[in-house]
């Protein structure tokens, strides 16, 4: 069994659970996917399924290669290739369609995407620091202040929090609660907050 989805993020909501509770949730778009290929573990050292998401519109241009590598799958093109974990002793086979009835409400699963970019921002944003005095000329209301050692060793410390670019990285939530499924729209409802903007891509693995 595929143990993993991809999906888009519509955005939020808030929807009463069976206890007559309001729960905030993220709404994923989450499927159809196609798998592309299979890995084993005998011949790749692990075992994972690529998967596509098939979405309303097939790209315009596909290089060579994947042009290929999606003919010996006998799937159409996608845009998106992505690989989720299987359970090694499920029978997964390249054209297999992958939806999101694998999930239940109640599930715990660990939501993969992109943050939101900020672009370049200080280090008051960036790394909440808290400024200077905003009055008698202190004229440090947003500085960073003293950066790294003047004498020795004469360099500033790799790491150093200072400005910078923020945002448009990486994020792993775990343990994030499957509140509802839509199994006729292709929808989850996600309790909490999700990373990314609207149609940001995410991955959904069963914990």
């Amino acid at each position: 069994m595929v143990r993993g989805i991809l999906g888009r993020k519509l955005g939020m909501t808030q929807i009463f659970d069976e206890n007559g509770e309001l729960v905030p949730v993220t709404v994923v778009q989450a499927g159809p996917c196609v798998v592309v290929q299979v890995k084993t573990q005998a011949n790749d050292g692990y075992d994972a399924a690529q998967i596509g998401l098939v979405e309303g519109k097939p790209p315009r241009h596909v290089p060579k290669p994947l042009v290929g590598h999606f003919a010996k799958a006998q799937v159409p093109p996608t845009r998106v290739l992505r690989e989720v974990p299987v359970d090694a002793t499920a029978e997964v086979k390249p054209g297999m369609t992958v939806l999101c009835d694998i999930f239940a409400p109640g599930d715990v699963i660990r939501v993969v995407g992109t943050s939101k970019g900020k672009g370049f921002q200080g280090a008051v944003r960036r790394h909440h620091f808290r400024g200077g005095a905003a009055s008698h000329g202190s004229m440090f209301h947003r500085a960073p202040g003293s950066i790294g050692p003047s004498a020795f060793p004469s360099r500033v410390f790799p790491g150093t929090r200072m400005a910078g670019r923020m945002g448009g990285d990486t994020v792993t939530l775990k343990r994030v609660k499957v509140v509802k499924v839509d199994v006729e729209n292709n929808l989850l409802f996600l309790k909490g907050a999700v990373p990314g903007g609207r149609k940001a891509l995410v991955r959904l693995v069963k914990a």
